[in-house]
């Protein structure tokens, strides 16, 4: 099939599959328990790759309970919908997401947490806000490279975050991405968004491309062991560097 065909009928699909989701959180999601949402948010992940013809490989052992926060390395606009296909998680995000039209709406009813990054005084707020979600048993994540990388070459880790874990005592779980071709098992740029891209030239090679599939590989939980989380997060990104290579 062309590739411009493919990526208007898979477009097509991935419109109607948002729309559905939309719906679903307007009219079902204030009669649902959390773990339903939690099942819900994950399902609708799962099939928003089907429809982006995306395939999602896991490596390691998904979390099955917190208290426990994900670091993973950061992509693409897809890495989100990747980790909650593979397990659903509750995300820190930057806080102009909250007021992107149905995106915005969307990533609220996962449980999506906002932060304004520009404001110190917000840190302070999420990483109290994420201490309180960890002593209640919440799975978060977060990317710590603070914004999207080429895949190639991995960002230093931001440490802020990761005292909410200190101060919850709750472990932390390195988490691998990276985007591959099926036939040649190389990794594949078609999802990447980083610098001077624009979101819909990567979803159009996203959607025109033919064989991708993404990788989850989960590491295994540690805690900071006496480290402060400067030395955590560098420790923590070396792993993160090993598993998104392997």
């Amino acid at each position: 099939m062309n590739r411009h065909v493919r990526a208007c009928a898979r477009l097509l699909r991935l419109v109607a599959h948002i729309g559905s989701g939309l719906c679903t959180v307007l009219l079902r999601f204030p009669r649902f328990t959390v773990a339903e949402r939690n099942a819900r948010v994950q399902a609708w992940a799962a099939g928003l790759l089907r429809h982006a013809g995306v395939a999602l490989q896991v490596r390691g052992t998904p979390p099955v309970h917190g208290p426990l926060l994900l670091v993973a390395n950061h992509i693409s606009w897809l890495d989100i919908p990747v980790l909650h296909a593979a397990r659903h998680c509750r995300f820190v995000s930057k806080s102009d997401v909250q007021h992107w039209p149905v995106v915005g709406r969307l990533a609220t009813a996962a449980g999506t947490l906002y932060i304004e990054r520009a404001s110190r005084r917000d840190a302070l707020r999420v990483v109290h806000t994420m201490r309180e979600a960890l002593e209640a048993g919440d799975l978060l994540a977060v990317f710590p490279e603070g914004t999207t990388s080429n895949g190639i070459v991995l960002l230093p880790f931001h440490a802020n975050l990761l005292q909410a874990a200190i101060s919850a005592d709750a472990p932390v779980l390195p988490v691998g991405l990276r985007f591959v071709d099926a036939r040649t098992g190389a990794p594949s740029q078609a999802a990447s968004y980083v610098g001077e891209e624009t979101l819909v030239g990567s979803l159009w090679r996203t959607l025109g491309a033919d064989g991708l599939v993404a990788v989850v590989h989960y590491g295994a939980p540690q805690h900071a062991d006496g480290r402060d989380r400067r030395t955590w997060a560098d420790d923590l990104r070396g792993v993160v560097d090993g598993l998104r290579r392997s």
